[in-house]
């Protein structure tokens, strides 16, 4: 990221930026329904004449409140900051979600960390918001503390999907955890996706002519389709390339554990060490074992024909997937 400062830790703001028109949320995943907030944030700061702040929270706040029913995320930090980059914002601030920040009430939130941190004089927020101890900060709470601390408070209204219904991470999730993608991508504004950095593999892929770029074992708070062989497009540092990706065990070796493996189509390098972004666009087959190295070959020259069409938006033929 380049275009965003980002505070991270206890870091606050410039002493010179005396005033800031703010949003505050967990924003993951960054969907349309965030940009939206985001969007209006950028153009109300440019109005005002005074820095925009984007306030967000590590670890997930559930994951402090309520671990057990914690959901896993769209979004690592690292894709979410990555994600940011580009919207205009001036400053991103990640606040170490703790115990003790999840017992602050609404005021001492806004007293404590939006107003004296970070200088708040404007706030943007989501229709459904709610920030403090059981999330208390409701809108009508804001709109409270905002007449008396001397900030105004702006309410966005969802956005809706083409069902009709108010985007959230929640409903992106579901689609994520059932393979939408179609879905999940239109909620996200851009295909979901996960990012890793590539690590030394066994080379069984070089042996039959498929290497692969091997990111290991998926962050485990990371939320990801169904296992499977998908067909994907890559961000690499040599470019964007398409390509199909192994999510899940690897059984013809005997290999239970979850990895990421991927086949990049013509593009070639040596991208060890390299962080790489895998957005999903299709899913080919499932996961399965095969008697031998050599019928896995086989396999794999269809699912390369079958994901070179996905990426192309041709059909896939029946022969191709079985």
């Amino acid at each position: 990221m380049t275009d965003i400062e980002v505070l991270t830790g206890e870091s606050a703001l410039p002493p010179h930026v005396d005033r800031t028109v703010m949003t505050v949320g967990t924003f993951d995943g960054v969907h349309r329904g965030h940009c939206d907030v985001i969007e209006r944030l950028v153009a109300r700061a440019a109005e005002r004449g005074m820095p925009s702040v984007l306030v967000t929270f590590d670890p997930h706040p559930m994951e402090v409140v309520n671990p057990a029913a914690a959901p896993l995320l769209l979004s690592t930090l690292d894709e979410k900051l990555d994600a940011l980059s580009g919207t205009g914002l001036d400053y991103v601030a990640v606040l170490p979600f703790t115990q003790t920040l999840s017992e602050y009430s609404a005021e001492e939130f806004v007293e404590l960390v939006l107003a004296r941190r970070f200088r708040l004089r404007e706030l943007l927020i989501g229709y459904d918001h709610g920030f403090g101890r059981q999330r208390a900060g409701n809108v009508g709470v804001l709109r409270r503390l905002g007449k008396s601390g001397g900030f105004d408070v702006q309410v966005v209204d969802a956005v809706m999907s083409a069902e009709g219904q108010s985007l959230s991470s929640s409903w992106i999730r579901r689609a994520v955890a059932g393979g939408d993608l179609s879905r999940a991508a239109a909620a996200l504004g851009r295909p979901y996706g996960v990012s890793g950095t590539v690590l030394p593999g066994e080379q069984r892929g070089r042996t039959m002519g498929f290497p692969t770029l091997n990111l290991g074992a998926p962050p485990p708070r990371k939320l990801l389709p169904p296992e499977g062989v998908y067909a994907v497009r890559v961000q690499t540092p040599a470019g964007p390339s398409g390509g199909m990706m192994n999510l899940g065990p690897r059984p013809t070796f005997g290999d239970a554990a979850t990895s990421l493996e991927v086949h990049l189509f013509d593009t070639a390098g040596d991208f060890y060490g390299s962080q790489v972004r895998v957005d999903f666009v299709a899913r080919i087959r499932e996961t399965r074992k095969f008697e031998s190295p050599e019928q896995l070959r086989k396999q794999l020259e269809k699912d390369e024909q079958s994901a070179r069409n996905a990426l192309t938006g041709a059909a896939i033929p029946d022969n191709l997937t079985g």
